[in-house]
């Protein structure tokens, strides 16, 4: 295993110096910082691990996150993906500390303010899509505190890393299976579109998607698109009233969450026999609706690991120094049917 002293004689510093920049501390000649993290890679540098056990513990790493849409039963699975990650750091004297929000910039702006009062070290969060927000989480990391976002993103922001689905690629990707589920080819597919809030990218990225994707194709036509504030209430009403005004609708691609009132009120509108439904996840909601039939394919996006990975990038790069490998963390587009609808495929 090579050695920080080794290092330091090949670049010609001292293992002070090699230290600060392996373990992102202090100030170093940028050429002779980049000249040390060459020499790093080219040896396969690894640090020792009772050495970052012990500099984490000095540390005292705290690590902030902050989520939207509590009651929401998809974020459950995100939440177990961070306390499974934050059972593992607490051996390392490092805390995790939750914030729940509104979709909702200044919400989250109240949050980010309140974990920096407890002197977070770094931050994982689901952010709305806003400019405002993007400029107070800058301030973070101008203030030398990283930040990785999660399940949906925020390009704006001067962010270390991503981790969630490719949003886009899964809204094209719901078109493709709808065409698929849809069957006979010269039937129309007349399309109503449910969306959750424009505030949220994931959700305009995928309806994009989806769009770009349904308008290659001649048997697609979108009628009309709603959005329900992911609320199951809300979804039921909206969805009701789309299916009313639009008759002709013979299929709906559900993007966000309030699949379960959406579903009801197919149901409700006595089009349960000839819909066809695309969705997100597997929820209890959503698995019922496919076990029914009702819902043709769901398409997930490993939540766990969605709540365990920001966590794990924000301590390597705290306590080591270690740079995520790439930008994008994407996770896997993982399509579910009746047929394996019960098949455990969570990345931990």
């Amino acid at each position: 295993m090579p050695t920080i002293k080794e290092i330091a004689e090949l670049a010609g510093v001292s293992r002070g110096t090699v230290d600060r920049v392996l373990n992102n501390r202090g100030s170093v000649n940028p050429e002779t910082a980049e000249r040390i993290i060459k020499i790093a890679k080219q040896l396969d540098y690894k640090p020792n691990r009772a050495g970052l056990v012990l500099a984490a513990q000095k540390k005292n790493i705290k690590l902030g996150v902050i989520l939207f849409g509590e009651g929401n039963p998809f974020f459950e699975d995100v939440v177990e993906g961070i306390h499974r990650m934050e059972e593992e750091l607490s051996a390392y004297n490092c805390q995790v500390l939750i914030r729940w929000t509104a979709v909702d910039a200044n919400d989250q702006i109240r949050a980010i303010d309140e974990l920096a009062a407890l002197g977070i070290s770094g931050l994982a969060i689901s952010p709305t899509n806003s400019k405002l927000l993007a400029a107070r989480l800058n301030t973070l990391t101008d203030a030398g505190i990283p930040i990785v976002t999660l399940n949906t993103d925020l390009p704006d922001c001067n962010r270390i890393a991503y981790v969630g689905s490719n949003y886009y690629q899964t809204g094209e990707t719901a078109a493709g299976l709808m065409r698929l589920a849809a069957g006979k080819k010269d039937t129309p597919i007349m399309v109503g579109i449910v969306s959750g809030s424009d505030a949220v990218l994931c959700h305009t990225e995928r309806t994009a998607g989806f769009i770009n994707k349904a308008g290659s194709e001649p048997r697609f036509q979108i009628v009309d698109s709603i959005v329900n504030d992911e609320d199951d209430d809300l979804s039921y009403e909206r969805t009701l009233a789309l299916l009313k005004r639009f008759p002709q609708i013979n299929a709906l691609f559900f993007a966000a969450s309030g699949i379960g009132g959406g579903c009801r009120a197919i149901i409700d509108a006595g089009r349960d026999q000839d819909m066809t439904v695309i969705t997100y996840d597997t929820v209890p909601e959503t698995e019922r609706y496919i076990r029914s039939g009702l819902i043709s394919a769901t398409i997930c996006q490993q939540p766990m690991l969605q709540g365990r990975m920001p966590l794990e990038i924000l301590f390597s790069y705290l306590a080591a120094g270690q740079k995520p490998k790439r930008e994008y963390f994407y996770t896997t587009v993982d399509i579910r049917i009746l047929e394996n609808l019960d098949q455990k495929n969570d990345l931990l």
